[in-house]
């Protein structure tokens, strides 16, 4: 049966939805007590097949639907493909971390990716918002699902309040757009502002909209709930809040800055010089002092996403390229240092501080060495895909004369390596000798489809550093895409020439 472009484009959307809603009703009629591991599976085969679908699509050309607000194109597909893979990941390693209520697990998890994937490849700003809205509800509930535990409800309500105010924000700023151009359009408002005589007003509406995506990217000074609720919130649930709604807040803001307004990038490129630069100073001098491992993740991660946001003061070509390059980067070795958490806390989150780290490598050779290999990615060392994602965004932001934001980049690359190396410190110092058997806990035996999620994470994060070709041949299709939506399909040799120094990825 030949289905209609329409129903084609939001294919993956639609599988996703509706293994969601599977789940649910197979939840509801089994009996407590029975295993929901099933279910588990059943989610980790659908998304799959989302991303098996998203693959086909690509071989498609672009499609729309719903009259032209969703446009998939090689730029929404590279986001959808991350997505997936940072939720088959998830799910892989919480199989059977959830007792009670493991099925509205899945089914959230699968829901808030639908929303991700729904902004990826929304062009009008409206259907941008319909999404956001559904990737967030599902985090709210997710944030605070260790029900018996103050801290994780308290984080889900500070999630909830304080991303409800961001989102209103977003929300005036397509309410500022529509007056100003008469159309919530990505397209519209570019071709209106290229001719408009009211450029103030264009930045108003642009800033209104930066503040709501700022807050769900944890940028600074729009990171304040980061800390509190990486730390009440579940393990799983941080390593995915952590990189799939970022990587969709950050292709929603590529996708306004560059195609919606590229003809004032003179003027938010300098705004997004700040942010990068205040987020990358406070998330690392605020992770100097952290002492627990989740707060001190949380803090890394909006170091990061100022390390992300300079590839958006860079050119089009190169820095799109760069920064699709480096959000791939950042979700393979962020979601398997959290998977490590996971696995060495338990259910239960036993382990917190860095002294509860002291002797892992005696206990659990193979999960230290991951986190080690983690850490070391996120520091930005050579052969690693940190290295590579940081070396692009640089590289990208050199071309384009931004040598100071480079510089303050490098510097706080290296104040992290403190942050970093302490935690490696502790896991491979050994324990105190007079430690009761009640201050080292055991640590849970990893599962297998646990095992699976932190091979394929250390695999992603590996080949992104020593063989990247692949995946910036993908991001700089992506690029061009983005800036030229008539492409139909990608060059027939992959060419990097958009990112500096491409032959080191041969």
């Amino acid at each position: 049966m030949n289905l209609p472009a329409s129903a084609i484009a939001l294919l993956p959307e639609y599988v996703l939805t509706l293994t969601g809603v599977l789940i649910m009703l197979i939840e509801a009629v089994l009996k407590p007590g029975t295993s929901r591991r099933p279910l588990g599976w059943l989610a980790i085969a659908g998304t799959t097949a989302t991303g098996i679908i998203s693959i086909y699509q690509l071989r498609l050309g672009v499609l729309t639907a719903f009259s032209g607000s969703i446009q998939v194109d090689a730029f929404s597909i590279f986001f959808h493909l991350l997505i997936a893979a940072v939720v088959v990941a998830t799910l892989l390693g919480s199989l059977d971390y959830f007792k009670v209520h493991a099925g509205e697990y899945f089914a959230l998890v699968l829901f808030g990716a639908v929303g991700m994937m729904l902004m990826t490849c929304s062009v009008e700003l409206l259907m941008v918002f319909i999404g956001l809205e559904i990737s967030s509800i599902s985090t709210y509930i997710l944030a605070g699902f260790r029900k018996g535990e103050g801290t994780s409800v308290e984080s889900s309500i500070k999630y909830f309040l304080l991303g409800s105010f961001a989102t209103a924000f977003f929300l005036y700023g397509i309410a500022l757009a529509y007056g100003a151009t008469g159309s919530t359009s990505i397209a519209a408002i570019a071709a209106a502002v290229g001719t408009s005589a009211t450029p103030r007003m264009a930045f108003l509406e642009l800033s209104m909209m930066l503040v709501g995506l700022g807050f769900k990217v944890s940028a600074a000074p729009f990171h304040l709930w980061t800390p509190d609720v990486y730390q009440g919130a579940p393990a799983p649930v941080v390593g995915l809040m952590s990189t799939a709604p970022k990587a969709a807040a950050f292709a929603v803001l590529l996708r306004i800055t560059f195609s919606g307004f590229p003809m004032m990038q003179h003027r938010w490129s300098m705004l997004l010089w700040c942010l990068a630069a205040l987020s990358m100073s406070i998330g690392n001098l605020g992770a100097l002092k952290q002492t627990d491992v989740k707060r001190m993740l949380a803090y890394s991660s909006i170091a990061h996403a100022g390390y992300l946001l300079v590839a958006f003061t860079a050119f089009a070509p190169a820095g799109i390229a760069a920064a699709c390059f480096y959000t791939a980067s950042y979700a393979a070795m962020n979601m398997g240092a959290f998977a490590v958490v996971t696995q060495v806390g338990g259910s239960k989150e036993t382990l917190r501080s860095f002294e509860d780290y002291r002797g892992l490598a005696m206990r659990r050779p193979a999960l230290a060495a991951l986190l080690a290999f983690f850490l070391l990615s996120l520091i930005g060392i050579p052969f690693t895909g940190g290295f590579f994602g940081k070396f692009t965004v640089f590289s990208a932001a050199l071309q384009a004369d931004h040598v100071w934001l480079a510089v303050i980049g490098l510097i706080n690359s290296g104040v992290a390596c403190y942050y970093y190396l302490s935690l490696l410190s502790s896991v491979y110092t050994r324990p105190v000798e007079n430690a009761s058997e009640a201050d080292v806990s055991p640590t849970p035996v990893v599962s297998v489809p646990a095992c699976i999620g932190l091979t394929l994470a250390a695999a992603a994060t590996l080949m992104l550093g020593i063989l990247p070709g692949h995946v910036l041949h993908l991001a700089n299709y992506a690029s061009s895409s983005l800036r030229t939506p008539s492409a139909t399909a990608p060059p027939a040799e992959p060419s990097t020439s958009s990112v500096p120094l491409s032959t080191a990825s041969q």
